[in-house]
């Protein structure tokens, strides 16, 4: 018999003693990576070729706002549950049912399996469709 048995401690396993807070951040990348790997999201974020052209240079300056990585993502993040928005383009000529349902599920696969969080909804709205014809708007960049 150990010590702790014989005092009659009830210590908790090392895996259950402290808890584990996860930020709204955190969550916002899985998903945000999560989401752009399902074929017919062209991107995440505001539709307008100029939002994501300043979103681009953004990204570029030390300290800019969200990364690329989680732009187009909010998530609330509690204790056990998160419930997510995530905003995307997708490309034309794809279901737009068909890919928010497979965004949908890749998005709760990776948060569920990575943060062990419940993830309670995710809404997604589609804020444009990127056209064939369509350039890409990156700025170029002023350094070489």
């Amino acid at each position: 018999m150990t010590e702790s048995a014989a005092t009659g401690s009830t210590a908790k396993p090392p895996a259950e003693r402290g808890r584990t807070s996860i930020a709204d951040g955190v969550v916002e990348k899985i998903a945000g990576l999560a989401a752009r790997e399902v074929v017919g999201v062209h991107a995440m974020g505001s539709g307008s070729g100029l939002s994501r052209t300043f979103g681009a240079v953004r990204d570029r300056v030390p300290g800019g706002a969200k990364s690329a990585v989680s732009r187009g993502v909010k998530a609330e993040v509690g204790e056990v549950q998160t419930a997510l928005d995530l905003e995307i383009v997708v490309e034309y000529g794809v279901s737009i049912r068909d890919v928010a349902r497979a965004v949908r599920e890749n998005v709760v696969s990776a948060v569920e399996r990575m943060t062990g969080l419940e993830v309670v909804e995710v809404n997604i709205a589609v804020s444009d469709v990127k056209l064939p014809d369509e350039d890409d708007e990156e700025p170029e960049s002023r350094l070489q």
